[in-house]
């Protein structure tokens, strides 16, 4: 999957879970998720168990500390899907 079909679907998980649908709109790679979209830390949680279950894939926690904006996320996302691809 190429990185704006990765942002697409990131875009559809956070949308329940932003107070700023403006900024939502704008999604980009440099978007953070509190600042810019207005997530909560509690609800960042739930942004990474949506991601873990729209890709099936397991993300830990020093990979979740990382998970702050929407980059990073990606960059997360698809080092997890390639890795599933070898096994």
């Amino acid at each position: 999957m190429d990185r704006e079909k990765l942002i697409a679907k990131l875009k559809e998980i956070v949308a329940p879970y932003t107070h700023d649908k403006e900024a939502l709109a704008k999604i980009n790679q440099t978007t953070d998720f509190i600042n810019d979209l207005k997530i909560n830390s509690a609800n960042l949680v739930d942004v990474i168990l949506d991601v873990e279950e729209e890709f099936d894939i397991e993300i830990d926690n020093l990979e979740m500390a990382k998970m702050l904006n929407v980059n990073e996320t990606v960059t997360i996302i698809e080092s997890k899907l390639k890795a599933l691809d070898r096994e």
